[in-house]
């Protein structure tokens, strides 16, 4: 794979260069990032998930990597949000779904349509409790779903959503459900930390009812890990800390321009940095699935401390400047922390809270 047909080529200095720029602006769960979807649409990103013969130019996986990595070094909430809908988009590539799959893919391929996932509760997210976040029942052929998907991406934006829900006898069903289709309450979005303006909100579910038109993916036990490129997704969050990590050291390396003491900094930053973005590459073969097992909590491990480090070292060498508010190092130190809860499988978060509380690695795939 050389540069020249990796999709960060495709990230053109011009848009990396926008997205820096209206990324201050992205500051409240008012915002949204409906101008920069412009310009992805613009230059070509919105068909890097989609199959050619839905209008899409599809990305390997490797190349999908390098393109959330580059656009998130210019602006992390856009590209979240992109990975979201992306995420929708690649489910249903991956349904066997064919009716569904020619509705949609030509319409999402050109921006005409708005997608995202809702899918932790399936996943990660309350896990913990007894009864399924999201309760499914057959009714004929259709299926209804009544519950709350706790977390949805431009939720508000959103045409469709891609979400599941679990039947009591354990199996999972995913499914497309449009956001004007009865019993769907879309929920304020909530003020986080960080990236707010990508109005991520619950959505509550009540007895919505769909025919078999809307199943992406019929009931099965771990419906998540039905279809091809299945672990890729895994991936993506390591590759939007990288990113993030990679525009912390750039702000380093401009600071030591002018303060030479910092250069050995920047120094060990980029050669950590530059081995962390070949092992991601490495690992995200075209079937989706790595050569070791445990390797992407590994990978993800290793990109949380490697983002939280690089933005606690740009504010500590911006100084007071940086912890005011609206510097670049106050808001990518407040970023930096989303990657310790979002999707955040337990493994990474055990070897994560080991590491802050000074205590040495277990032996397994994510120390």
């Amino acid at each position: 794979m050389t540069p020249a047909h990796t999709a960060a080529a495709l990230v053109s200095a011009n848009l990396a260069s926008r997205l820096t720029e209206l990324a201050a602006g992205l500051t409240t769960a008012e915002c949204w990032p409906g101008q920069q979807f412009d310009l992805l649409r613009d230059c070509g990103v919105l068909g890097w998930t989609i199959p050619e013969e839905f209008g899409g130019h599809p990305a390997s996986p490797a190349e999908l990597l390098s393109g959330y990595c580059a656009l998130a070094r210019g602006c992390l909430t856009t590209t979240f949000v992109l990975t979201q809908r992306n995420g929708a988009c690649q489910r249903i590539a991956q349904s066997p779904n064919v009716a569904l799959k020619h509705e949609l893919l030509p319409k999402l391929a050109h921006g005409e349509l708005f997608a995202t996932v809702g899918i932790s509760h399936l996943t990660t997210s309350r896990q913990h409790q007894g009864a399924p976040a999201v309760q499914a029942t057959m009714v004929g052929e259709s299926v209804e779903l009544t519950g709350e998907v706790p977390w949805v991406t431009g939720a508000a934006h959103a045409q469709l959503i891609v979400t599941g829900g679990a039947f009591a006898d354990g199996r999972q069903i995913l499914v497309a459900i449009p956001t004007d289709a009865p019993g769907v309450a879309i929920s304020a979005p909530a003020c986080l930390l960080a990236l707010s303006a990508s109005q991520t909100s619950p959505v509550l579910l009540e007895r919505v009812r769909l025919d078999p038109r809307w199943i992406v993916q019929t009931p099965a036990q771990n419906v998540m890990q039905q279809g091809p490129n299945v672990s890729t997704g895994s991936l993506s969050t390591s590759a939007l800390a990288l990113g993030l990590a990679w525009a912390a050291q750039d702000a380093i390396e401009g600071e030591a321009q002018r303060r030479p003491p910092l250069i050995p900094i920047a120094q060990s930053l980029r050669h950590e940095l530059k081995q962390l973005e070949h092992d991601l590459l490495a690992q995200a073969t075209p079937d989706g699935c790595g050569p070791a097992a445990g390797a992407n909590e590994s990978l993800r491990t290793r990109a949380n401390s490697l983002v939280l480090r690089s933005t606690q070292a740009l504010m500590a060498a911006s100084k007071g400047a940086g912890f005011v508010s609206g510097h670049f190092a106050e808001r990518a130190a407040r970023e930096a922390l989303f990657f310790l809860v979002w999707s955040c499988p337990q493994p990474v978060v055990s070897a994560n809270l080991r590491e802050f509380a000074g205590l040495p690695q277990r032996d397994g795939p994510a120390a």
